[in-house]
């Protein structure tokens, strides 16, 4: 379950709420192309802009929908307590494991995030996922904290920030932290545009915006760099590269988004954020057109 590809679909919502035909739709074409998870109500999946119970419905959704392919579902809230109500519904809709995020209001300190995720995994039955994302959360783990964490019974993986581009640097980089976690804590890439380095530098898996989208083409990057054809991989995740330069301007979710829109596979944008527009549209458009 945390290796390999867990492919992180779009939550289609607007000011009415949840567009469940459309969410629906999504798993299901995961669920069809065989990935290894599903992560729902990630950062892709716009978790810190839905109440409590849409979700637990979105986590039903997908675990109804899923065809037997294990859902992961985020658990990350402001306060602790929180997020064990948040894990015992996922439990309770049938999640396979969790994926949390030490989102903050006031900025925490490294003692308050471990006592965040100890709480957290006094409660689970199912694995977690511990979600490393500074551009989102603002906090920056140390490895020290890292290692700390995953000696916490139910961590079973963690999902870290790109490593470098440099295969040689990425090696280096996931090498010093896999050295201080124990042997079953896995190690998951996320940010798309360093996958393919990372599964070739040693990463067991990625946690991946364009596989919620594109199941398939995330799929046969993974698979090839899991075969041990690094080059091949990276000549993969290069036809992509239109896609990773808006990425890098617009970030993930509002060029996913876009596409998705524009391929007519959701009918709104991820609220509050919108999709984009201008020149940027007409970039993805191109890139859309020339992909099919």
């Amino acid at each position: 379950m945390f290796a390999g590809l867990s492919a992180f679909p779009l939550t289609p919502i607007n000011e009415q709420g949840v567009h469940e035909d459309e969410f629906i739709r999504l798993v299901t074409r995961l669920a069809r192309a065989r990935v290894d998870s599903i992560g729902v109500l990630g950062s892709t999946g716009s978790y810190m802009y839905l109440s409590r119970e849409e979700r637990a419905r979105v986590t039903r959704l997908a675990v109804e929908g899923a065809d037997g392919v294990p859902v992961v579902a985020g658990i990350g809230a402001l306060s602790t307590r929180e997020v064990i109500r948040l894990a015992e519904d996922a439990q309770k809709a049938g999640a396979s494991g969790v994926l949390l995020a030490p989102v903050s209001y006031q900025a925490l300190t490294e003692e308050e995030v471990f006592g965040h995720y100890k709480a957290a995994c006094k409660t689970l039955d199912v694995p977690l996922c511990v979600y490393d994302n500074p551009g989102t959360t603002h906090f920056t783990f140390s490895d020290k904290l890292h290692a700390r964490i995953a000696e916490l019974p139910r961590v079973a993986s963690i999902k870290i920030p790109p490593v470098p581009l440099d295969r040689e640097a990425a090696q280096t980089r996931i090498a010093r932290l896999r050295a201080l976690i124990p042997d079953h804590v896995t190690l998951g890439i996320s940010g798309d545009p360093a996958a393919a380095t990372a599964l070739g530098a040693g990463c067991d898996g990625w946690y991946s915006v364009l596989g919620g989208l594109f199941p398939e083409a995330a799929l046969a990057i993974t698979r090839t760099a899991q075969a041990g054809n690094a080059e091949e991989a990276q000549c993969l995740s290069d036809i992509f590269e239109p896609l990773w330069a808006l990425y890098r301007e617009y970030g993930s979710l509002r060029v996913i988004a876009t596409v998705a829109e524009l391929q007519g596979q959701v009918s709104a944008p991820c609220l509050p954020l919108k999709t984009l527009t201008g020149e940027a549209r007409t970039r993805i458009e191109r890139f859309v057109e020339a992909c099919g």
